[in-house]
């Protein structure tokens, strides 16, 4: 089912997948900071959605996205002026209408990106927060940042590094180029290639074995769990919170159903819901 009220975006619930198609074909996709908020609205729609379990980003087209739209030029980035407001949603720089990189972290629902085609900037930068990326084997990827005279934006200092290590980032930030979809594989930015024509095949592949396999809480649990502990100096953190979120998680009716669906050799049908069953603990927001 297509959702309205959405013009940047085309956004279908597809079953247990949220499924956000950026469309913008007269301009390469490029972001705008309406985008941005439409982005914010869909990860807000999937969280809030129990029947949602995996979210699919992913684009129209032959380019997942552009960058940040120059079409007003030499101005595109001067909030001053008025003419970078497109891209950063207000003269002021106020741009938490389009908050995507804190929507897509609240989200309790896994993420996955399909890079249709090539990524440049903050075409790149958006996807950084989400849990899996696979891309087409036509596809290049640029932080061009430096490039524009500009600084990685999105947080992607901190996120890029973490994903594909300091050395590879510190390179491609530093040059600006385009790099091909195999040096994104082997650098981890992606796990894996695959034609473009089965691109979205494989990442409703990915999506359904989640939605089919795992349990709501756990996974909501499990995913911020590793955004949050990996980036920590030690395993004390995570050694805190394991064992009591198990010890929680291990009376309730998951985990029996669970242990049944494996021994009964069939799929699970888990009763929890992230919107509501979430165990409280002193780190995850809002408990």
């Amino acid at each position: 089912m297509t959702m309205s009220g959405f013009e940047q975006l085309e956004v279908e619930a597809d079953g247990p997948i949220l499924w956000l198609r950026i469309h913008r074909p007269e301009a390469m996709n490029a972001y705008t900071a309406q985008m941005g908020a439409e982005l914010v609205r869909g990860f807000a729609l999937a969280d809030q959605d129990d029947g949602i379990r995996v979210v699919i980003l992913t684009a129209k087209g032959r380019v997942f996205c552009a960058g940040a739209d120059v079409s007003a030029g030499a101005g595109a980035f001067d909030t001053q002026s008025g003419e970078g407001a497109k891209n950063f949603g207000s003269r002021d720089g106020d741009r938490a209408d389009s908050d995507f990189i804190g929507a897509m972290q609240r989200c309790r629902k896994p993420s996955i990106v399909a890079f249709n085609g090539s990524a440049a900037g903050v075409g790149l930068t958006l996807t950084l927060p989400c849990d899996i990326r696979i891309a087409a084997d036509t596809a290049k990827f640029g932080c061009v940042f430096t490039r524009r005279g500009l600084v990685p934006e999105a947080g992607s200092a901190w996120f890029l590094p973490r994903i594909v290590g300091l050395p590879t980032a510190l390179r491609w930030c530093l040059t600006g180029a385009l790099v091909p979809a195999s040096e994104a594989l082997a650098a981890g930015l992606v796990s894996e290639l695959v034609p473009v024509e089965q691109l979205e095949e494989r990442a409703r592949a990915l999506a359904t074995e989640i939605a089919e396999n795992t349990a709501p809480v756990a996974t909501a649990l499990t995913r911020r769990m590793l955004w949050e502990f990996s980036a920590q100096q030690t395993a004390a953190g995570a050694l805190g919170v394991d064992a009591a979120m198990n010890i929680a998680l291990g009376q309730g009716a998951d985990v029996h159903e669970g242990v049944a669906a494996f021994l009964e050799k069939r799929l699970p049908r888990f009763p929890g819901k992230a919107s509501s069953d979430m165990p409280a603990n002193p780190w995850w927001p809002g408990s």
